[in-house]
């Protein structure tokens, strides 16, 4: 391996690290009396343009954007938030909270659609975890003219975590035309070329202190792609991933592998000026630099403690477990595309509150898939299922060929989404339902 580049395999880039298509968006968590609101937002969903080639016009995108407050979207844990939402679109949207395991804005099980063409919509949304989430359109895939950029949602803890600084890493994935337009997702993308973006930006610069704690909150916004992206010359520390709070690690080598819609908090104490290095499965480029200017003032902090927990069991009882065979994006298994999705097509399984649930995702295509469960962050299990990874994921990619299984709380009463993607930009984006009822 050449000094300052990385080349994760494919196994190394699918193997366990999850990705986050996550939570409820779709789903619904039973209801009751809806509490005040402690905290409001304001969304759009708008068109905008983005500077992604310097000799090219700005690219039409779509964006789902915060209008109040601007700039990053932080919350805090339990808010009961309320949500007024604009589309200023030309298709019926919703905002999709991957993440968010609580009752959303879009149901479709209760006859509740997306909201129409210049129309807007008040809902109240609680916020149950903390964690990094992610807002974006990717379940309204069929209809999209541009591609659309996800919205991060930041929900704080509900104790003091000890960093200097909290930044969002938001990396996208962009397919362009020669004249410089973008393709959206799920479309054949001949005669395009892939370019990345951090921020929106297709270079991230970053500048700290030396012995500056930062909260990397780094997330796959992409569409289709696995991807690595490493800090050199740095221990990067595991503390989340998918929005909910593992046991510390380090990243191997530094590097952190995300499917698509995934989430990882890392902390990194600033030691020197170092390059973000962004791998794509074929190979390593520089998306940007970490800067050193100065030193801190103060004692160097302690080691890193866990997140505080948001309240996931400890164990689950795989012993009594109820056991499901899931293959992943088979027509013949049920899978829908979203715009033709029926509350009435037979549910993937159906289980109890209160039953732990095994489900054997069985991916028989030829490429990786991704699979997403909402409403349930869940355990992956090591191969003889007599154990788990120390963290929760509610995103999984899958090489072909392969078998993984995975373990839920069946807590959440409901009717939930799950999803099914291959790491192909051609690909549609598939969707079942499973209920715990």
């Amino acid at each position: 391996m050449k000094a300052g580049i990385f080349e994760p395999n494919r196994r190394e880039l699918l193997a366990g690290l999850g990705a986050s298509l996550c939570a409820p968006a779709v789903g619904l968590i039973a209801g009751g009396a809806v509490p005040a609101p402690t905290a409001q937002l304001a969304l759009q969903a708008r068109a905008s343009t983005l500077a992604l080639r310097p000799d090219q016009p700005a690219t039409p995108i779509w964006e789902l954007a915060a209008v109040s407050p601007i700039g990053d979207v932080r919350l805090k844990r339990f808010d009961s938030c309320q949500v007024v939402f604009r589309n200023h679109l030309t298709v019926p949207l919703a905002p999709v909270w991957y993440g968010l395991n609580a009752p959303s804005v879009t149901d479709q099980f209760r006859g509740r659609g997306p909201v129409a063409p210049d129309a807007t919509e008040t809902s109240n949304i609680s916020i149950p975890n903390a964690g990094t989430l992610l807002a974006d359109f990717r379940l309204f895939e069929d209809g999209q003219k541009q591609p659309a950029r996800p919205l991060p949602i930041l929900v704080a803890e509900s104790s003091r975590v000890v960093v200097d600084r909290d930044v969002v890493v938001l990396i996208e994935e962009w397919r362009l035309r020669p004249d410089g337009t973008a393709l959206p997702p799920g479309r054949d993308p001949k005669d395009t070329s892939a370019l990345y973006t951090i921020n929106g930006g297709t270079s991230f610069e970053l500048s700290a202190s030396a012995g500056e704690r930062l909260r990397l909150r780094f997330i796959n916004g992409s569409q289709r792609s696995v991807l690595a992206i490493k800090l050199e010359n740095h221990e990067v520390q595991v503390m989340a991933l998918d929005g909910q709070p593992a046991e510390p690690f380090p990243a191997r080598n530094g590097a952190l592998v995300l499917a698509p819609g995934a989430r990882a908090d890392a902390f990194v104490d600033a030691a020197a000026s170092a390059r973000f290095l962004l791998h794509d499965g074929k190979e390593a480029r520089q998306i940007g630099s970490l800067t050193i200017s100065g030193k801190l003032e103060r004692p160097p902090l302690p080691p890193p403690q866990p997140l505080p927990p948001n309240g996931l069991p400890e164990k689950l009882d795989l012993r009594g477990a109820l056991r499901f065979d899931v293959a992943l994006a088979t027509p013949e298994a049920g899978w829908l595309r979203p715009a033709g999705f029926s509350v009435k097509s037979a549910p993937a399984f159906r289980v109890r509150p209160g039953r732990t649930v095994v489900l054997a995702l069985k991916n028989p295509g030829p490429i990786a898939t991704v699979f997403h469960l909402q409403g349930h962050p869940f355990r992956l299990l090591d191969k003889l299922d007599d154990g788990w990874k120390p963290y929760w994921l509610d995103t999984l990619a899958i090489e072909p060929g392969q078998t993984q299984r995975i373990a839920f709380a069946a807590t959440a009463p409901g009717q939930w989404l799950i999803e099914s993607v291959a790491t192909d930009w051609a690909a549609p984006r598939l969707v079942r339902w499973y209920g715990v009822e």
